[in-house]
């Protein structure tokens, strides 16, 4: 039912922060089976959801009963939502982001900090976020495992980072802190951030998983 979505750059785009390697390890193995796992379990209960947005809230809905295709159709949608977070080109927050950030935080810097020690402190696995909430605050949390933003309310993701170790062992062992600093130093995608914060702002259309061939059918 579901396609793995291509990386919007290639594989060695992120080099040094991240490599080549783990690039294909982290895309076509872990996300990968996400996303097989998706379709094995929504093949199995007879059930052809059209968005993986939609997949992700009905297994919410179902409790344990849905647990494990939630947990996979929330990872894989975390992923995606991962690449879109990164660029090779970062720049700089546009104007109406900037300002948030200002006012949240006082400036990128402060808010690189905050960043990395809230990712860096978080116990086990999980992501660390960049939100806005419906008042147009910003905030940064991190969330353990597969919780995802589908199902959250009252808050938007403009950015996420991949607490997981698969998502920097290769490149840095166990040093989480070191990936955090380099990685935020070095890709957050503003572009991506700026349009989800004004899609948030003005009630337009945010990010959504893309639908693959065979699920738009």
């Amino acid at each position: 039912m579901f396609t793995l979505p291509d990386l919007p750059y290639a594989y060695d785009a992120l080099e040094p922060t991240i490599s080549e390697r783990t690039l294909h390890f982290h895309h076509d193995k872990h996300h990968g089976t996400y996303v097989k796992t998706v379709n094995e379990l929504l093949e199995k209960a007879g059930k052809s959801p059209a968005t993986l947005e939609e997949a992700i809230i009905g297994a919410a809905g179902d409790g344990e009963k849905g647990r494990k295709l939630f947990n996979n159709a929330a990872q894989a949608w975390n992923h995606a939502f991962f690449w879109n977070s990164m660029t090779p080109s970062p720049g700089a927050p546009g104007s109406d982001l900037a300002a948030a950030i200002e006012t949240s935080f006082g400036d990128v810097k402060k808010l690189g900090e905050t960043f990395v020690e809230k990712g860096a402190a978080h116990f086990g696995s999980g992501w660390v976020w960049l939100t806005v909430n419906v008042k147009g605050s910003l905030e940064i949390e991190a969330t353990h495992d597969a919780q995802d933003m589908v199902t959250e309310r009252g808050r938007a993701p403009l950015l996420v980072c991949d607490l997981w170790e698969h998502a920097y062992y290769l490149d840095y062992q166990n040093d989480r802190l070191k990936f955090l600093k380099t990685w935020f130093g070095a890709l957050p995608n503003w572009a991506f951030a700026g349009q989800q914060f004004a899609a948030a702002m003005t009630g337009g259309r945010p990010w959504r998983h893309p639908v693959s061939m065979v699920a738009a059918a």
